[in-house]
């Protein structure tokens, strides 16, 4: 990773945008005209896939989500593909078992997907070990995460302390 420039910019919009505003129905087709123009930007990374993208590509909009990640990337061919990934639970609603967790990371980036972005949303850390582990082994990056919140439970130091383990669990960023 280039640390040539201490600030990065990570462009959302073929993943959050449509996930907020349009329910995630954003089809590949209306994607595909933007890419090489959004490939000319420079960002550090094109979030484009995971969180409900996943989901919504099968169960809405009849796509494959792999197919999707693989036409992106042929016209979006020299900004790395970044994901949002909710550890144990991947991009579903559960937790899966280890193997399951690994070969979905193998295969995302197989698809080209660089960095994932990697979180838990109980903030309960070993819960992204395994997809840590794996992201590590394929030579990607990963960028661990932490969900903040305001209570009388949560404070600097305990968000500190999950920071200085994410960087010991093979964060990169």
């Amino acid at each position: 990773m280039s640390t040539s420039s201490p600030l990065k910019v990570t462009e959302v919009v073929l993943r959050d945008a449509h996930q907020s505003l349009l329910a995630t129905r954003m089809r590949t087709e209306d994607m595909l005209p933007i890419g090489e123009k959004l490939d000319q930007v420079g960002f550090f990374s094109l979030e484009m896939w995971g969180g409900a993208t996943f989901d919504s590509c099968l169960r809405f909009l009849n796509e494959d989500p792999w197919e999707r990640a693989r036409k992106l990337k042929k016209v979006i061919p020299n900004t790395p593909f970044q994901m949002l990934l909710r550890g144990q639970n991947c991009v579903g609603y559960r937790h899966y078992a280890d193997d399951i967790v690994e070969r979905f990371v193998k295969k995302s980036v197989d698809v080209g997907i660089n960095i994932f972005r990697i979180f838990d949303a109980l903030n309960d850390l070993r819960n992204i070990e395994t997809a840590i582990k794996t992201v590590k082994k394929c030579g990607e990056t990963v960028e661990g995460c932490i969900s903040y919140t305001v209570s009388p439970f949560h404070s600097i130091e305990l968000y500190i302390k999950m920071a200085r383990q994410l960087v010991d669990m093979g964060s990169d960023i």
